[in-house]
């Protein structure tokens, strides 16, 4: 049986404040920074909802470089 993805719950939880505030981002930083700590807390390729994420964030490196 596969394990649960440990980041399970933070990534419903922004899916719950995006649909209460009419998909704003800005109000629900506090929610998706509580994903990126628990991201942080587990290698890389644990948590597939975690590699949304990653690969979010190597992009706006790759961005911000070819300035």
């Amino acid at each position: 049986m596969p394990q649960k993805d440990p980041c399970q719950k933070q990534a419903c939880e922004i899916q719950k404040c995006l649909q209460a505030n009419n998909y704003m981002e800005s109000k629900c930083q506090a929610v998706i920074q509580e994903l990126r700590k628990c991201c942080a807390r587990y290698p890389k390729g644990r948590s597939l909802v975690c590699s949304g994420l990653e690969k979010e964030e190597e992009n706006l490196t790759l961005m911000s470089g070819s300035k």
